[in-house]
């Protein structure tokens, strides 16, 4: 499983690079992995009768041990005379056979040809700490030796740390002269680090295999504790990839050395290897210590739930950790297009990647998952398609830990924001066979209650009541004041055709004479219907924004321009109301959006969410009595009780104090 973060704007490279090695110094290099760690690998290319030369030998007993296990023919050369009689000392006479030499590996005595492997622990990385063009030279030389004592089919094996500079000249030099380029993940070198204490980082082995003429490139790559190479065809990709593996390394360092912060989150992808589409997504998160709290755990979120508030935004995720009693939470989504087969077998998949994100002080080698159930979650797939104007979209079935089950559109391109949503209830069709439908007269937005509350006040003793509803979504709106409002006449309005045929032929949408849809820019509907004199009793924005550049998600800003709000007003004359959804993810633009409002109605009421960021803004051209609203609640309470839907009954006193009247000078 592949760690990547999605965001290293905390993590300089360099710097921790600078770091790793300075609080290390000469030792940086020791832990690389002996030959237990480094065994599997190592048995893969290098063979009992091949003719080895380990170079810069240091004081490792690698040599040493692959001599003990059979392997005969083996020569180990360094620059340090005291190494050298250091090592015949301690292996002379137990080993007569096994070769020390003190040699310089830059300029080797060796004949042509003499190895098929030359093997390079660390080495690599000692004799190239920069990319100056003094050391650049030095290693050219080095690759030179090696490309001279090795024969044709022979293995340049270097066990490295491969920081960029590094790979990116191994890479210039070998695929170039005609060796064959692989490199591979050492996990349990890196694993062993970490039982020592270390801070580790990703432990490599490139294997160069020299050909005296290939006919293109070869550049493989496992990245992966599975036994799969996965070919590349350029040089940048496979930098690219060990660079998120290493970046991912920073921030998993940086997560077990120090606490996040209260507004920050670490958000980190997983893949299978080989796969370009995320298998979970972790979102690592803190709060400031509590001793009465457990210090960490795992959460899985069920499938299909990930859009949830709780787990899609950030206040909502820092709220888990509180309600959890922890003081840091992983928090793992599921990915749609993936399988799943158990909450155990998740469990078992994510363990060591969760143990990394531990911080350092909790010294256990296992760490507690949490979840809402006893199962991985239930997420079906009802139907996938594209909108010219919101690009691919998905529609899938999903069960809740009540039971309950719900239907919910999404767009691929803002897969935790869930678009249209519909609960869904069980009928017998005409056959006498259960059946699913969506529950027309079940909101499962909030802001949509309160929205149905403000529209029954610009309705309240209208003989003839027209209502436009910009923004068709799924038609739930639409479908519901419909028949919490049965005199009316609806229309709901939306740019893309597409969204009728979703809400048509998988939310319940039915036209009739009293409920429309019509497809045209919701900017466009109302310039006509106010240059053809058109009055509405209620005009309510529900449509979403697809700049992301813009801190507003809803409405698009262009909907509360001038000239829109000037023929928004004449449309809902003296006794209409316009009901806007109004979502801000950049705070700041609310004085300046009330403010533009106040210049074009002369009252002007706000509700905020207690949970989500919508904030519904009601306006008039006259006053607007709270009496009517509350009013409104004990109506749409009744309503709901005599349909059995309890879950949408309105706090009225609440209701009522959530509500401010906005005046010149503005109260956020």
């Amino acid at each position: 499983m592949n760690l990547l973060p999605k965001s290293k704007e905390d993590f300089s490279q360099k710097e921790y690079w600078d770091t790793f090695f300075k609080k290390r110094g000469a030792k940086a290099f020791e832990w690389y992995g002996e030959y237990l760690e480094l065994a599997d690998n190592l048995h893969k290319y290098i063979k009992k009768q091949d003719n080895v030369l380990i170079t810069g030998c240091g004081n490792s007993t690698l040599g040493r041990d692959l001599y003990n296990i059979g392997y005969e023919n083996i020569t180990n050369i360094d620059i340090s005379p005291v190494v050298i009689r250091q090592m015949l000392s301690n292996d002379s006479k137990d080993r007569p056979n096994l070769k020390y030499i003190q040699m310089d590996a830059l300029n080797m005595s060796f004949e042509s040809q003499q190895f098929s492997v030359v093997l390079d622990k660390g080495t690599l990385d000692a004799l190239m700490p920069d990319d100056k063009e003094e050391t650049v030279a030095k290693i050219k030389q080095y690759f030179d030796e090696v490309t001279r004592v090795l024969k044709n089919g022979g293995r340049y094996i270097c066990v490295s740390l491969l920081q960029e500079h590094i790979l990116r000249y191994m890479l210039q030099y070998f695929p170039s002269n005609n060796y064959m380029f692989r490199a591979v993940r050492c996990f349990e070198a890196e694993k062993k680090a970490i039982e020592n204490g270390e801070s580790c980082m990703p432990v490599f082995m490139v294997i160069c295999t020299k050909f005296s003429a290939l006919p293109r490139k070869v550049l493989e790559l496992n990245l992966g504790s599975l036994d799969k190479m996965q070919r590349y065809e350029k040089e940048e990709e496979i930098i690219l990839s060990i660079a998120n593996v290493q970046n991912a390394s920073f921030v998993c360092s940086g997560l077990k050395r120090s606490n996040i912060g209260e507004e920050n989150e670490v958000v980190l992808d997983l893949y299978e290897p080989g796969s370009r589409n995320p298998r979970f997504t972790v979102y690592v998160v803190d709060i400031p210590p509590q001793h009465n709290y457990l210090q960490y755990a795992g959460f899985i979120v069920p499938e299909g739930r990930e859009a949830e508030w709780l787990f899609s935004t950030k206040a909502g995720r820092k709220n888990l950790v509180r309600v959890t009693k922890h003081n840091r939470l992983a928090i793992i989504t599921l990915h749609r297009g993936q399988k799943y087969e158990s909450l155990d077998a998740v469990q078992k998949e994510l363990s060591d990647t969760i143990c990394n994100l531990a911080p350092s002080s909790l010294n256990v080698k296992k760490i507690p998952f949490l979840s809402l159930g006893s199962d991985v979650g239930h997420r079906t797939i009802r139907y996938e398609g594209n909108s010219q104007f919101s690009g691919d979209y998905v529609i899938e079935d999903v069960i809740t830990e009540s039971g309950d089950k719900y239907r919910r559109l999404f767009y691929t391109s803002s897969q935790l924001v869930i678009q249209s949503e519909g609960k869904l209830r069980q009928i017998k069709s005409r056959k006498g066979a259960p059946k699913e439908v969506v529950d027309l007269l079940y909101l499962t937005c909030r802001h949509h209650v309160y929205m149905s509350l403000a529209t029954y006040v610009a309705c309240r003793e209208k003989r003839k009541i027209n209502i436009s509803v910009i923004g068709l979504g799924g038609g739930g709106l639409c479908s519901f004041l419909h028949k919490f409002i049965p005199k009316s006449n609806i229309l709901g309005v939306d740019i893309d055709p597409e969204m009728l045929k979703i809400a048509t032929e998988w939310f319940g949408f039915q036209q009739n004479d009293r409920l429309q849809a019509k497809i045209q820019d919701g900017l466009e509907y109302i310039k006509e219907a106010a240059q053809n004199g058109g009055e509405l009793n209620a005009i309510l924005f529900d449509v979403d924004s697809k700049d992301s550049s813009v801190g507003m998600s809803c409405p698009p800003r262009q909907f509360l321009e001038k000239a829109v709000l000037i023929n928004v007003a004449a449309l809902i004359g003296d006794s209409g109301l316009f009901i806007l959804n109004l979502v801000l993810r950049d705070h700041t633009l609310r004085p300046s959006v009330l403010k533009n409002l106040k210049d074009h109605f002369e009252t002007i009421l706000t509700c905020k969410l207690d949970v989500d960021l919508n904030e519904i803004v009601i306006c008039s051209n006259n006053k607007i009595y709270m009496d009517h609203l509350k009013d409104a609640c004990v109506s749409l309470n009744s309503f709901f009780k005599k349909h059995n839907v309890t879950d949408n009954i309105v706090d009225v006193d609440k209701f009522m104090q959530s509500l401010i009247m906005q005046s010149l000078t503005i109260n956020n």
